[in-house]
């Protein structure tokens, strides 16, 4: 695409395409498919509303640097769900 990342560590490549993260997680399984990260306030209660509405834990609550939080859940259909809180963007 033509955009450099603006973090690039050897557990997370983010970029800033239009104003939204996409982001990469070089180490992860392949066999989990993709996870869809919602941009949260605040990553602790994002995943708390995930769990209170059926998911179950997949990844905690994480700091990766540069005061950004992740965290994952596992949705009923299976599918990770995962939530980002990114003070380098604006959640919207």
């Amino acid at each position: 695409m033509g955009i450099e990342p603006y973090f690039d560590e050897p557990f997370y490549v983010g970029f800033d395409v239009g104003g939204y993260e996409l982001g990469l997680l070089p180490t992860a399984s392949p066999e989990e498919g993709a996870i869809t990260c919602w941009g949260v306030a605040d990553a602790d209660a994002g995943l708390a509303h995930l769990l209170e509405h059926g998911a179950v834990p997949h990844t905690p609550v994480a700091d990766v640097g540069e005061g950004i939080r992740t965290a994952a859940a596992v949705a009923p259909n299976g599918s990770i769900i995962g939530v980002i809180q990114n003070p380098h963007f604006t959640v919207r």
